[in-house]
């Protein structure tokens, strides 16, 4: 007696994924978690579920989180608008308190919420908690006097990151979920780019890949054709040449400095796909840009 279809077609699925299970078993793979999967239901559940399999096969998924758009909703509510200069937010004492609430608090409690439910066992963090993140004061060049600097408040650059607690986290069989938010020298709080971190983080855990989701299909050229199987070198001439531009420019930095700092793969994906972080892990075909060290 045969087995039915869709019996079979589950198997032929698990079969496929398996020398990916055995190739990336015990390495760590960092997830930069933003845009539409952040905020629609259904594709945040699709994230947690696919968070914990990759735990349960063996793999160790750090996850790390922006929340732009959760920042605009309570900075609205308190009468206050967001500023940006070169895509950069500007960060006030008061806008640092809200994204402290918002990124440290809700967002970040949120994500481990769902990962447990999920069946995982996260755990919430800042790069507060155990210093991990040390930072300093973000100075950006001025457009029209490039020897000029702009002070854009408590926005930071990563100094350095101390993995030691994410390590025990992984060790003790959680998912650690990390907030983008850094500690100065004199305590000072600082907001960061979560793709820096996420780029910067996949390096000090030598991470063997870095994935990170987005609201596009990947990297697109101009044509609206997508990208992959590039590397640091192909990325450099496609940027010389204006073919890679915009938005994609600051997420494509943190990739490329992943990339030449060790981690063996990065991955820009479309979040807007469910199940996106199995489909490019667990198969041949993927959903997005592969970017390869080498």
């Amino acid at each position: 007696m045969s087995s039915p279809p869709s019996a079979n077609s589950s198997a032929q699925i698990l079969a496929h994924a398996l020398p990916y299970i055995r190739r990336f078993h015990g390495k760590t793979i960092v997830v930069k978690y933003g845009g539409n999967a952040m905020t629609d239901e259904r594709l945040q559940r699709s994230f947690a579920h696919d968070v914990v399999l990759l735990k349960l096969v063996g793999m160790n998924p750090v996850v790390v989180h922006g929340g732009g758009p959760q920042i605009e909703q309570v900075l609205a509510r308190l009468g206050k608008k967001g500023e940006f200069v070169q895509g950069m937010r500007v960060t006030d004492a008061e806008t640092m308190d809200v994204v402290e609430m918002v990124l440290g608090g809700m967002v970040n409690k949120d994500i481990v919420t769902l990962i447990n439910q999920a069946g995982g066992k996260a755990v919430g963090l800042t790069g507060q908690d155990g210093a991990c993140i040390r930072a300093r004061k973000m100075l950006l060049p001025s457009k029209d006097k490039p020897e000029e600097r702009i002070d854009i408040g408590q926005v930071g650059e990563i100094a350095s990151i101390d993995p030691s607690v994410i390590d025990a986290l992984e060790k003790g069989g959680f998912i650690p979920v990390l907030a983008p938010i850094g500690v100065g020298e004199k305590g000072e709080s600082y907001n960061i780019n979560a793709d820096l971190v996420a780029g910067k983080l996949a390096e000090v855990l030598h991470a063997e890949k870095l994935v990170m989701l987005t609201n596009a299909p990947g990297v697109l050229d101009k044509d609206g054709r997508m990208l992959t199987g590039l590397t640091p070198k192909k990325i450099d001439q496609l940027i010389a040449q204006g073919i890679i531009s915009g938005g994609m420019l600051p997420k494509i930095g943190s990739a490329i400095d992943a990339a030449r700092a060790g981690v063996k793969a990065v991955h820009i994906i479309d979040g807007r796909v469910e199940h996106a972080l199995l489909l490019e892990i667990l198969t041949d075909e993927g959903v997005g840009t592969l970017i390869k060290s080498r």
